[in-house]
């Protein structure tokens, strides 16, 4: 019997990747994944097999793999950022069951908040949540419900999937559940690209962030009431020096 690595591969270059990451696909004698994420890999890895899947094929994606292992192989599932953020490694989990008698390891690897946050400078550094804006898997009216209560909380808020040619409007939706509790100065942020080409960062305030374009390889930041603009960076403070 093979085994599995479910590995979060980071935004994309290989100086992103985690060395486990890298161990993981270097043992692996095939890599399974999303076709995005399979070419990005494909430069770096020429000697390896890779098997590749379209978009809401995932549970086809895990399945290959099981059987794939079952034949005897060490694969690699692949996925961007973390296997366990919006990743790969629940899902894998699930289908492989209570009983498999095949090893699934979760490889953990950089999700776009951390590797985001860098190029902005330090948005997260007290609290904060990750919530997506995709409805394919979540209903909006739970998404809505989960902004309203991360706004009251004061986190600072990463967003994910923020539009895409489905649903060009999310990102504004949000931000108007967002507006009934937070105010048009406070301080934003969005990077897209991370790590590969075309890469960007941009800083600017809440109510410029509507005239923003984004799209799926956008993650969007939103400081929370104690944020702040140092040296052109996006700085949410660790401690608040008892001014809460």
């Amino acid at each position: 019997m093979g085994k599995i690595f479910v590995v979060g591969i980071g935004p994309g270059d290989k100086e992103h990747m985690t060395r486990e990451a890298e161990h993981a696909i270097e043992e692996s004698d095939l890599i399974v994944g999303y076709t995005t994420y399979v070419e990005l890999l494909r430069d770096i890895y020429p000697e390896k097999e890779f098997l590749q899947t379209g978009m809401k094929q995932e549970r086809e994606r895990c399945e290959l793999c099981l059987r794939q292992a079952q034949e005897g192989k060490t694969v690699s599932l692949i996925c961007s950022g973390d296997a366990g953020v919006y990743g790969m490694a629940s899902l894998m989990l699930e289908v492989a069951g209570d009983n498999s008698s095949i090893p699934v390891r979760i490889v953990s690897g950089v999700t776009a908040a951390l590797s985001g946050a860098a190029l902005l400078g330090a948005p997260i550094g007290n609290d904060f949540c990750v919530i997506s804006l995709s409805d394919y898997l979540t209903p909006w009216t739970v998404i809505k419900k989960r902004l309203l209560s991360a706004a009251e909380g004061d986190l600072a808020i990463v967003l994910y999937n923020p539009s895409s040619k489905n649903r060009p409007d999310h990102l504004k939706n949000a931000l108007n559940e967002l507006q009934k509790v937070i105010g048009n100065d406070r301080p934003c942020g969005l990077v897209r690209n991370i790590g590969r080409d075309g890469e960007s960062a941009w800083i600017g305030s809440f109510e410029e962030l509507y005239d923003q374009e984004t799209d799926m390889f956008t993650t969007v930041f939103i400081g929370n009431s104690f944020t702040r603009v140092i040296d052109h960076k996006l700085v949410t403070p660790r401690g608040y020096e008892g001014n809460v």
